[in-house]
């Protein structure tokens, strides 16, 4: 049910970005094994994309993970505050990645609650990248991790959506990205409550 490297090595990031929609993703931090139901996702389209970390070639030590072949995970802190989930995709040399943007929690759901000190049934608890990751236990530590292995890992476990039921719009938080803020690369389940807002196009 763990998802095989092959399928992070798709070329076409949009595509996995709608459908690893209904995948779960998993965290084991000391036996604590907690799990969500991927339901919003970002795309970002490598070198040419003005709002991927990787555009124009730029590479650090901080994006270097990003030229790597897919299937490692992309961890990074931002506004100094909140660390953000991306899934390394395609194959090497070829910068492209999924922002996790909002998990449905599934499994471990009591100590999703203490990590956030709120009841699962909040919708806030895992709504947004920040709040997932944590929900998660997602740090910095887990930056550069193979998602093939114990501790950072997405399932396929049969959950799917219909294209009636994913909606396409522009990514959030990306106005930097000037006419690329406004492609349709963010995707979401429709009427899931733990999607962030805006929940409606």
């Amino acid at each position: 049910m763990k998802l095989p490297l092959s399928y992070y090595s798709n070329q076409d990031v949009l595509f996995l970005a709608k459908n690893l929609l209904g995948k779960v993703l998993f965290t084991d931090i000391d036996g604590d094994i907690t799990g969500g139901i991927i339901v919003e996702t970002e795309a970002y389209f490598g070198i040419q994309d003005k709002a991927s970390h990787a555009y124009g070639g730029r590479r650090t030590n901080r994006t270097e993970i990003l030229y790597s072949h897919g299937g490692l995970s992309y961890v990074y802190l931002c506004y100094g505050i909140h660390h953000l989930f991306n899934i390394v995709t395609s194959v090497e040399n070829e910068p492209n990645a999924v922002l996790i943007r909002a998990v449905e929690p599934l499994i471990g759901k009591e100590i999703m609650e203490a990590r956030r000190k709120m009841p699962a049934a909040k919708a806030v608890i895992s709504s947004g990248p920040g709040s997932a990751a944590k929900a998660l236990g997602i740090d910095r530590t887990f930056n550069k991790k193979e998602l093939t292995g114990d501790e950072i890992w997405i399932e396929d476990q049969g959950f799917q959506y219909n294209d009636d039921e994913i909606i396409a719009g522009p990514r959030i938080g990306v106005a930097y990205a000037q006419e690329d803020a406004l492609l349709p690369w963010r995707f979401f389940v429709k009427g899931n409550k733990y999607v962030s807002k805006p929940n409606k196009i």
